[in-house]
């Protein structure tokens, strides 16, 4: 039965050990492009609008859903090069997964036992998840079918309809897109707020006038009528003054 212990876990898993886990998968691209040689490398932590860069690291809203690794360029290249690369972020989640597990084993870490096993399952779900050969989303080979292919048939599939790993410029310049259109759509909707802003003073001024307007016929025609009622009275007072004695 599910209940609020296993709910915290969730939340736990979610917001906390996924993201780390990722993120460590994500750094072991970071590491062995450093040691290549990268150019222009950029971690990106989470997806939506962006909240702060610093450096190479750049940090969106939902840091939890989803996290990559982008560069332009490696100074080294060839086959070494290329399978080391995509067999880093294997090796990082497995070094942790194993030192962790090697740590729980002797009794360390009892205290946050549950955390912990938690962590050593889903490090080494991405293990599996890389390391096993497949395709996944539009095709796309994992790590495993791109080392295999190389070690096997010594080509690159890293290529498809998109790259494997985007180009860090190339991924800004479509982000500085998408803040574009969002800022053209935020300045229309400010635009159009302003205008119906703009009618709503003008019907309000034009309410008034109106009403000023009902004010100043109701006062004439009171006037009016005083008028009349004040010639009618001096009528009478002549007519009474032109009566026979």
């Amino acid at each position: 039965m599910f209940g609020l212990a296993d709910l915290v876990a969730l939340i736990i898993s979610a917001f906390i050990i996924l993201p780390v886990v990722v993120f460590l998968r994500e750094s072991g691209y970071l590491i062995m492009s450093l040691i290549l040689g990268v150019k222009n490398p950029r971690m990106t932590i989470g997806s939506g609008t962006r909240i702060i860069k610093i450096g190479m690291f750049d940090i969106r809203k939902y840091y939890h859903l989803y996290s990559w690794y982008s560069y332009d360029s490696l100074k080294r290249e060839g086959k070494f090069a290329y399978v080391s690369l995509y067999a880093s972020p294997i090796l990082v989640n497995l070094v942790v997964a194993v030192t962790i597990n090697a740590m729980l084993a002797n009794g360390m870490l009892e205290e946050y036992a549950t955390f912990w096993d938690r962590f050593v399952f889903y490090a080494f779900y991405y293990v599996l998840f890389d390391i096993v050969p497949m395709k996944t989303a539009n095709g796309m080979p994992n790590n495993g079918l791109i080392i295999y292919d190389m070690l096997r048939h010594g080509r690159r599939t890293d290529y498809n309809n998109e790259p494997f790993l985007p180009s860090t410029s190339e991924v800004e310049d479509e982000y500085q897109e998408e803040v574009e259109k969002i800022e053209e759509v935020k300045e229309h909707q400010k635009d159009q707020v302003e205008e119906e802003h703009e009618n709503s003073n003008i019907s309000k001024t034009e309410e008034q006038q109106r009403k000023e307007k009902i004010e100043e016929e109701k006062q004439h025609n009171k006037e009016s009528l005083e008028e009349i009622k004040q010639q009618r009275e001096e009528q009478l007072e002549k007519h009474e003054d032109n009566k026979p004695q």
